[in-house]
């Protein structure tokens, strides 16, 4: 038996109807062919799906196993085609995110809620375990947008520039590196330096400072949480150095002091990595606008 879903849309519409004619209207066909339709359906299930002189006409035994496939069906079909209609216009799509920044959950999670209200049929989600393999994923479609510090010339992929940001020194309040301006290269060489678990090549304080200066910390601890950083650092167990939207609330603490890393002060530049056929989708471009100013204003603090 051959079943087609126009089979399934006129069981249901003539069990809806109750009749040929009303039921014809709804499929906009007329009730001849209607009545054709039924025939050569009938003749493929070798038995009447209709009980002919019921008024209104009713579904047999046999039509009524179709109705029950037709209500599962027809309503995924509609789902589907309108994923498809909101796909088109730009209004829904995927965007699941890797990121190389373990600090930036704390102004990804406003950006995301705004996001949300605005494109409620976008499918979000972010993608932790994939923070070392982040760019390779995106190339190969597994997530959608890698936000990072570091671009890299990559086939089809473009960085989008968000926000520059101060990767900033934090110590404890009694620590001696009080009584200065700012930190420099050398002041790292008795120090217990506490970092995220990041490869160096990819940390702001030893890309940006002391790799180039040829300069090793007494100590290198890796942590996982910003909030474990800054209570070992608190407790004079090490020193940080943070981007400055981390510490919008650390710096007015007793227990702490900060200080710009360099009289000049260290700046390094945040990416949003997509691929380039996908940069100019609106929902991306959305998320891109408000992720260049969202965290600006937690800086601001």
């Amino acid at each position: 038996m051959h079943l087609e879903l126009r089979h399934l849309r006129t069981i249901k519409a003539i069990h809806d109807a109750g009749g040929l004619a009303r039921a014809a209207d709804q499929l906009h066909i007329t009730q001849s062919a209607l009545s054709h339709q039924i025939k050569g359906l009938e003749d493929q299930a070798g038995m009447e799906l209709f009980v002919r002189r019921s008024r209104p006409m009713k579904l047999s035994a046999a039509g009524q196993k179709l109705l029950r496939l037709a209500e599962r069906i027809l309503p995924e079909v509609r789902a589907t085609e309108d994923e498809f209609s909101a796909l088109r216009q730009g209004r829904a799509g995927r965007l699941h995110i890797a990121i190389e920044c373990h600090a930036c959950y704390d102004w990804l999670f406003p950006v995301l809620e705004q996001f949300r209200r605005s494109w409620p049929e976008v499918d979000i989600d972010i993608r932790p375990g994939l923070a070392f393999r982040a760019l390779p994923a995106l190339q190969q479609e597994e997530v959608d947008l890698v936000i990072s510090s570091d671009p890299d010339a990559l086939d089809g992929i473009t960085f989008n520039p968000l926000f520059d940001y101060a990767p900033t020194f934090i110590a404890a309040a009694n620590s001696p590196l009080a009584g200065k301006p700012f930190v420099e290269a050398s002041d790292f060489a008795d120090q217990t330096l506490i970092t995220y678990p990041v490869d160096r090549a990819r940390s702001d304080i030893f890309s940006g400072l002391l790799t180039p200066a040829r300069v090793e910390p007494k100590a290198h601890r890796q942590v996982e949480l910003t909030a474990v950083i800054l209570m070992l650092v608190a407790a004079g167990r090490g020193v940080a150095v943070l981007p400055d939207w981390v510490l919008r609330e650390a710096k007015y603490q007793p227990d702490y002091i900060t200080r710009p890393v360099t009289e000049a002060g260290l700046t390094k530049r945040l990416y949003a990595a997509t691929r380039i056929a996908d940069a100019t989708e609106p929902f991306i471009a959305h998320f891109l606008r408000l992720a260049r100013t969202e965290p600006v204003k937690l800086q601001r603090i």
